[in-house]
């Protein structure tokens, strides 16, 4: 399982850079489109595979819960990776403008925290409700505990982004002189 997870983050990226070579550098839209609807189907094959893995009478392990926080941030923060991609490659290969760079000061900086904030949430969320679907495949609570392992440090992890984030609302960083 986890062999797939890797597979599946290095297909994502090389789908990627595909697309956005065949848009730029081949100016092939159709391919590109192609390419760039094959990434999230990455996280449709994982998904499936976990469930038939579960289905099949596997154990749910560390690797499932790692297979669901991917799916997790894949969901939060992919079409924000895409974008971010897009928007250097096109810079890079095709004379597009140079690439938007957020505040790093500011209250304009303090509302980009807080919203990454709440994406990091969500992705929390998105992996924790497939980690409940994987329970209810398993349906036996002493089955799954290794899986849901990883939750309590990310927890850990997704409470000092709050504070990191949301302190820049409180003290929003000032531009140096």
């Amino acid at each position: 399982m986890l062999a797939l997870i890797i597979a599946c983050e290095i297909a994502f990226w090389v789908l990627l850079l595909l697309g956005l070579a065949a848009r730029y550098l081949l100016r092939a839209r159709k391919l590109s489109t192609v390419l760039l609807i094959c990434v999230p189907l990455v996280d449709v094959l994982l998904l499936a595979a976990s469930v038939l893995d579960l289905r099949g009478g596997a154990e749910a392990d560390t690797a499932h819960g790692l297979a669901a926080i991917y799916l997790g941030v894949s969901v939060a923060f992919g079409g924000q990776m895409l974008r971010w991609a897009d928007e250097r490659f096109a810079h890079r290969f095709a004379g597009g403008p140079n690439p938007k760079r957020s505040r790093k000061t500011g209250l304009e900086h303090a509302a980009h925290e807080r919203r990454q904030w709440l994406r990091h949430l969500l992705a929390y969320a998105i992996a924790a409700a497939v980690m409940g679907l994987f329970t209810l495949l398993v349906g036996d609570d002493t089955r799954v505990a290794a899986m849901w392992g990883p939750m309590g440090g990310w927890g850990i992890v997704l409470i000092i982004d709050f504070l990191i984030s949301f302190s820049y609302t409180l003290a929003p960083r000032k531009a140096k002189s």
